[in-house]
């Protein structure tokens, strides 16, 4: 057993979820964030897991990504069409950390993030989304590891919040899970895919939870997101006030802005303050 997963039971568990994680992408306040949080996160005494999307532009042989036969294997539907989904891991030996990778061959085996290489937005980006963030729930079960908190941050990951809500609510392993979802400097233009909201319905999502992103633009993603959370997080300096606004109507919790020196210290207190409030 490798030295990081020798924990105890007593531990608080946080699950983060990020599309962005240094060095596996270039850096950015997202991936920095993705990379020293759950490390800050963990030398404070919590157990933790770590997920990401494996772009294709990772290169895998340079860090050292595998795949994890037993977590791999399973078929996940998207759009009434079957795709794999593929498990890979790496470790950050210096935070003592290991990183789990969602992979598939339609979705991530491309060259580019989020956008191609003139700059355009991939138009499946909607569906990209929904199978990243089944893809986590799924190995998480897998795993057999019950999370007291997840935390994702960036619009990659806004479906998280109502998927643990309403499609994973009765499932012992995310039963007493709290959901923060943080906002991040990774806002795109236009809007997703218009079938985007009826992608998202399964036979415990329903039309009236996904209303407001029958409009799927990024603030509208983000709201999704605000709906369903514990918690909110501002994680970058220049905040839509648009949605500014609709998360403090909300009237959940929210922590703002933190810089580089303070935020890891500020996240864990947010984070503590979220796993104490009762359901």
């Amino acid at each position: 057993m490798v030295f990081w997963e020798n924990v105890t039971m007593a531990k608080k568990r946080v699950l983060f979820i990020s599309s962005e994680i240094m060095p596996y992408l270039p850096e950015s306040e997202m991936s920095h964030i993705g990379r020293y949080l759950p490390q800050g996160i963990q030398e404070k005494g919590k157990e933790i897991r770590t997920f990401m999307p494996r772009f294709g532009c990772i290169n895998e042989r340079r860090n050292q990504l595998h795949e994890v036969i037993r977590l791999s294997g399973m078929n996940l539907i998207i759009n009434d069409t079957d795709h794999p989904l593929i498990i890979k891991v790496a470790s950050i030996q210096a935070a003592r950390m290991q990183v789990y990778f969602i992979d598939n061959e339609d979705y991530f085996q491309r060259k580019h993030v989020i956008t191609d290489e003139k700059g355009s937005f991939f138009e499946d980006n909607d569906e990209r989304a929904i199978f990243f963030a089944r893809g986590v729930f799924e190995t998480v079960k897998k795993l057999r590891w019950a999370p007291d908190l997840i935390y994702c941050q960036g619009w990659f990951t806004a479906l998280v919040p109502i998927f643990l809500k309403k499609e994973y609510a009765e499932d012992p392993i995310f039963a007493h899970a709290k959901v923060v979802f943080s906002t991040s400097d990774d806002k795109f233009k236009g809007n997703l895919h218009e079938d985007f909201h009826k992608k998202i319905l399964t036979e415990n999502i329903k039309s009236k939870d996904v209303e407001i992103v029958k409009e799927p633009s990024h603030v509208n993603v983000s709201k999704l997101a605000f709906n369903f959370a514990d918690g909110i997080i501002f994680n970058n300096k220049e905040i839509d006030p648009n949605l500014q606004e609709y998360a403090q109507k909300s009237g959940k919790p929210i922590l703002e802005y933190s810089n580089q020196e303070e935020y890891i210290d500020n996240y864990s207190d947010f984070f503590d303050k979220i796993i104490e409030t009762k359901k």
